[in-house]
């Protein structure tokens, strides 16, 4: 399963953002949002290396909110034979 993860605008140089989250630096192409009015310090979904969607920090904080408790239930299971107990990198 594929998640958008919710990164904050850090710079951007043309159609490329960097974008931090949780500590996490990467570069998103801005091509697909061409149109929208994206700025330093806004919020993107970034999926596959491309923004797919502009958020406000609200919902990025809620998505982070789902994902934390997903890893925590992912932690408490590990090891009981499933998938779970898997390391990705």
């Amino acid at each position: 399963m594929c998640f958008g993860i919710p990164m904050q605008v850090r710079s951007i140089n043309g159609f490329i953002a960097h974008c931090e989250a949780k500590g996490v630096t990467r570069e998103a192409s801005l091509f697909m949002l061409q149109y929208e009015d994206i700025a330093v310090g806004d919020y993107i979904v970034v999926h596959l290396g491309n923004a797919i969607d502009k958020v406000s920090a609200e919902q990025a904080a809620a998505a982070w909110e789902i994902y934390d408790s997903m890893l925590a239930g992912e932690d408490a299971g590990a090891g009981e034979g499933d998938f779970r107990g898997r390391s990705y990198p």
